[in-house]
């Protein structure tokens, strides 16, 4: 029977931290500007109107409104905002 741990054990049980990715709002969400819509690294989702890249390829919103993802070509999708038509302010 050893006394110590075997010298491989010791050296293993390290993880780095996880980066978040992914989508943040789906489509048909209410959106308001300054909102990250899209973590990703590279561009598979690509900005569409009201939306803009962030250097590290984020997407996030330039303004209110509806959120919609439309499938461009080549695979890739495009994000955009539609500005909210219907009127309906709470007081």
């Amino acid at each position: 029977m050893a006394h110590k741990k075997g010298s491989g054990s010791t050296k293993n049980g390290r993880d780095s931290n996880s980066q978040r990715l992914g989508v943040k709002k789906y489509g048909g969400q209410q959106i308001k500007a300054g909102n990250i819509i899209v973590r990703q690294r590279g561009t598979k989702f690509k900005p569409g109107n009201n939306v803009k890249l962030a250097k590290d390829d984020t997407l996030f919103a330039l303004s209110d409104g509806i959120l919609v993802f439309k499938k461009a070509k080549k695979g890739s999708t495009t994000v955009s905002i539609t500005q909210n038509t219907n009127n309906t302010h709470q007081n």
